[in-house]
């Protein structure tokens, strides 16, 4: 970690001092009235690509205070459109003229891992798919879900034995992929299949970040092929048991879900739209939920304040209409995935030439969205860097300046189909934990980040742990 770090620091020194053309992206046509969009191509040969892998939002941050909210900088070998802030990311979200390919945005870098996934389709497609998938979460179906995850979440949670140094983040990911497979896949997994099923995501959702985009070898860009081979096999496997089934389960629910018209999904669809739905279910929302863990643990004043809520609300008592009451728990919540976004980044490709802000935007051109870079903006969030949940109380509704300032979920019609079970299944685990336990992050700790969907804990977040002498998730009110 220390060499990559080091290289990536001499390739800013290097980049501070060499000439950084500020030539257009491509020159706005002449008597269009529209801009050309500022930026330049960083170093020869890599461009900006290092710094973006190893601290994208410092590298986006940068490139905002330098250009504004569109600009253009050379990555993977080819250009990219940054759009950052709320007006920018509100018009390439919002599509009005259909311009904004998602297919071809995220093809070219995770489509081998995550190909015909529901994020990756496009226009009148993708809304025939969300119609059918939209029947797994209506608040019907999120309340079954919740009725199968709370006995499984105290199960597994009964278990951890805490102590100094406990892998927190860890812990977390495997408790919600156990969780992920009962809830979606209505199994619970042998430990033999949770390592090979958690192996496989985390090698397809980080083949994307690969810099040799090549099936070479063991590097990169081949395990994540190799992981997405296996996931295929897998959930293919299940398909003719889940057809004839009548579960509750999104397995089951996708294999014969239809729309008003009777339109249902093929097995390959079933498969794509799996994999998918698995890798966000366990993968983003462990990024959110390890967060909050972090930073209750950093303000203890938070932690009591939310075992209180959670103290009173009890087991015997928790529903989706509970978990939303527990105030001081949503305002965490959100407070948490703007300075830690699930995801940092969304990408799409222009289809025909258009415009954003009044920058011509060529044809073709690959385009960044930046939710993350967007919500530290001071511009719109007084000390954006300082854990502040209140910032989000009624007194002072910081997000509701700009319908897009406060954006992890997305918006316009790739808005997160699952952004309410994201937070139904982190807040019933945060709720099972208060209850439970009570921790605090080591003095002097400094947590390491690796980057995936998001910013994630390289570490484990090795944190102290100690089980309460009382546990109050017997207390009922």
């Amino acid at each position: 970690m220390k060499s990559i770090q080091a290289v990536r620091r001499n390739l800013l020194r290097a980049q501070a001092g060499y000439p950084r053309p500020e030539r257009p992206l491509a020159p706005a046509p002449v008597g269009s009235g529209l801009l050309s969009v500022p930026g330049d191509s960083g170093l020869p040969l890599v461009g900006n690509t290092v710094d973006m892998l190893g601290n994208p939002l410092g590298n986006v941050l940068r490139q905002y205070r330098r250009y504004g909210q569109v600009s253009w900088s050379r990555w993977f070998g080819g250009n990219i459109v940054h759009l950052i802030g709320p007006d920018a990311i509100e018009a390439a979200w919002m599509d009005r003229d259909g311009v904004m390919s998602s297919e071809l945005g995220w093809g070219q870098l995770i489509g081998p891992f995550f190909d015909r996934g529901l994020m990756l389709l496009d226009f009148a497609e993708h809304r025939h798919h969300r119609r059918i998938m939209q029947a797994a979460f209506t608040p019907r179906r999120l309340d079954g879900y919740l009725e199968l995850m709370a006995p499984l979440v105290a199960d597994h949670i009964s278990e951890w034995d805490g102590g100094q140094g406990f892998p927190a983040s860890a812990r977390i990911k495997g408790l919600l992929l156990a969780v992920a497979s009962e809830v979606f896949m209505g199994s619970e997994l042998a430990p033999e299949h949770t390592r090979r099923l958690e192996e496989a995501f985390d090698a397809t959702v980080h083949g994307g970040r690969a810099f040799l985009r090549a099936d070479v070898g063991n590097f990169t860009w081949a395990r994540g092929l190799r992981g997405r081979e296996m996931l295929q096999e897998y959930f293919r496997s299940w398909i003719p048991a889940r057809r004839a089934g009548s579960g509750g389960d999104l397995f089951t629910v996708l294999c014969n879900s239809s729309d008003e018209d009777g339109n249902a999904f093929t097995d390959e669809d079933v498969v794509n739209h799996m994999i998918f739905a698995m890798m966000a279910a366990h993968d983003t929302t462990s990024v959110a939920l390890s967060m909050m863990v972090y930073y209750l643990g950093l303000h203890r004043d938070w932690q009591d304040r939310l075992r209180e809520e959670s103290c009173e609300l009890g087991d015997s008592a928790i529903t989706v209409k509970s978990l939303d009451a527990l105030s001081g728990m949503d305002l965490v919540f959100r407070e948490t995935v703007r300075i830690n976004a699930p995801v940092g980044m969304i990408f799409r490709k222009t289809v025909r030439d258009t415009d954003i802000l009044g920058h011509y935007i060529p044809q073709g051109c690959l385009v960044g969205i930046h939710p993350w870079a967007t919500m530290q903006l001071p511009e719109w969030w007084p000390e954006p860097k300082r854990w502040d949940p209140e910032r989000f109380s009624p007194e002072r509704s910081e997000d509701r300046v700009h319908r897009f300032a406060w954006a992890p979920f997305g918006g316009g019609a790739h808005r997160c189909i699952g952004m309410y079970f994201a937070a139904m299944e982190a807040k019933l685990i945060l709720h099972q934990l208060l209850t439970k336990f009570e921790w605090s992050v080591p003095q002097g700790y400094r947590i390491r980040f690796t980057y995936g969907t998001g910013a994630v804990p390289a570490d484990g977040l090795p944190i102290d742990v100690c089980r309460l002498r009382t546990p109050r998730s017997s207390v009922v009110h």
